[in-house]
């Protein structure tokens, strides 16, 4: 029986009561415990109550059924009374466990077992901090700095301490302060910037970040300013190989580099999921390999591993960059000289072969060529893959959606059905890569999936953990183990 309009604005009257209830508890779990929380990889921290009902919502998206704020609630509360030392938690997970293989227990019962490493530990973290430098501040190293701020927290884990930049006028630190406080693809900052020119600062959310001006990367004194042990993240491109970057080693108060683009030669390039493992502790110098490397990795290690690539072609619709022109003018590179914003570019990507330095063992396997459209972001990879073992439409697609909630790449790869999506919808996506399910194609052995992907924001989270890896900061993560009727639905 339908509802009437007086009980449904009832019922959504009770649900925004049990959502604003919600918020101080994950305000002190995170700063007083140092807890993270998040449904389905999406975190609740700092979310306003019509935020955190959109994220309960969306959990029917991922998991075809709806996440109830009569389940999450109660965690949470009961969360709150443990005394919990540092953590990531994912409510939706955790609640969906409990239901899974909760075996009678209550819910605190259920809850001091599953969490028992960091009960009673309250606000413990070993991490230590590890101090940061984003040389270069355009567009990923603006997000970054966004990510890093937001991280903050406690002051566990990375610190943003330092920015390098080149001067660009008298008046560049407001503008840099501007630029990082708007954005006309990701909107506002989040909070409160202030500048002090006098110490050459901008302080934002309580995260002060000292600007330096310097032409060459390998004599700046990074120490002058308290920072030690730093990881460098080069966002400028102009040094794509060991011996370029190996400048910043030359500084003081540097231990690490990483890059924001492919790495050239010997570099180790590192998509979060993939390969993250194989960085070891004298890996001075790591790429994070390019947003297309990211976005498709995870999705063909994925249909690797199920059904087996023989070969295929990745052609990536992307939205156009800095590297290109804005009107017709003179460019190095074949056809990026042509305006951006008024044209489609046939253009080449590495990304193709580039996957086989995270997967070797599609080494050889994948061609790939590039158009750049005239859209500010998100972009879109078009797999086209002939497999060992045929599938079905369906079968790839409930694979692919399961692999984005139960597996070890869920960081990476998301999932969506839905008939009315186009690019602006995946603006600020923290996944690498979205499989777009009703656009796949399947003719037993040949599949084409779509997978949309934020080339600016999703590669800065991918970013960011990558960092995290480096410097050896993440938290214990919760649940640890996903149910086992999960792991029985994708596995291999």
């Amino acid at each position: 029986m339908s509802q009437t309009s007086d009980s449904c604005l009832d019922t959504w009257m009770g649900r925004e009561a049990l959502a604003e209830a919600m918020i101080p508890v994950i305000g002190r779990l995170y700063r007083e415990n140092n807890v993270v929380t998040s449904i389905h990889g999406r975190s609740l921290i700092n979310k306003s109550t019509m935020n955190i009902l959109k994220a309960h919502r969306f959990a029917r998206r991922m998991s075809n059924t709806e996440l109830l704020l009569e389940e999450t609630a109660p965690l949470l509360n009961t969360l709150a009374q443990l005394d919990l030392g540092a953590a990531a938690i994912d409510v939706a997970r955790l609640a969906e466990k409990y239901k899974l293989e909760g075996n009678g227990a209550s819910l605190e019962e259920f809850l001091r077992a599953e969490l028992a490493d960091v009960v009673g530990k309250r606000g413990a973290d070993d991490r230590t901090s590890t101090d940061v430098v984003l040389y270069g501040f355009g567009r990923i190293g603006r997000l970054l700095a966004r990510l890093l701020i937001e991280k903050a927290g406690g002051g566990h884990g990375l610190r943003l301490r330092a920015i390098v930049v080149r001067r660009g006028s008298d008046k560049d630190l407001t503008k840099r302060a501007s630029l990082l406080r708007r954005d006309s693809v990701h909107g506002s900052f989040e909070g409160t910037i202030r500048v002090d020119e006098d110490a050459n600062t901008i302080t934002a959310n309580g995260v002060q970040v000292q600007v330096i001006y310097s032409d060459n990367p390998a004599t700046i004194d990074y120490t002058a300013y308290g920072i030690k042990d730093a990881l460098v993240v080069d966002n400028t491109g102009r040094w794509r190989d060991a011996e370029g970057l190996s400048q910043h080693l030359q500084s003081k108060g540097v231990a690490r580099v990483l890059l924001t683009a492919p790495g050239k030669g010997a570099l180790k390039n590192i998509v979060h999921g993939i390969n993250h493992g194989s960085i070891e502790d004298t890996d001075q110098i790591v790429s994070a390999a390019s947003c297309t490397t990211n976005a498709i990795t995870p999705v063909l290690k994925a249909i690797n591993d199920k059904f087996g690539v023989i070969h295929g072609h990745v052609e990536t619709v992307h939205s156009f960059t800095n590297d290109q022109n804005l009107i017709d003018n003179f460019h190095k590179g074949d056809r990026r000289g042509r305006s951006a914003a008024l044209n489609m570019v046939i253009t080449e990507t590495g990304a193709a072969t580039a996957v086989a330095k995270a997967l070797p063992e599609l080494q050889g396997k994948l061609s790939g060529s590039s158009i750049r459209v005239p859209t500010p972001d998100v972009s879109l990879a078009i797999l086209n893959l002939s497999l060992e073992n045929g599938t079905t439409k369906d079968e790839v697609n409930d694979y692919l959606r399961q692999m984005s909630l139960h597996s070890d790449l869920r960081k990476q790869i998301d999932y969506i059905d839905s008939p009315e999506v186009v690019s602006t919808d995946f603006v600020g996506s923290r996944r690498a890569g979205i499989v777009d399910g009703l656009a796949t194609i399947s003719n037993d052995k040949n599949v084409i999936l779509y997978v949309w992907y934020d080339n600016e924001f999703g590669y800065s989270c991918q970013v960011v953990r990558v960092m995290e890896e480096m410097a050896g900061v993440n938290p214990p993560s919760f649940p640890a183990k996903e149910p086992a009727a999960a792991l029985a639905a994708i596995a291999v």
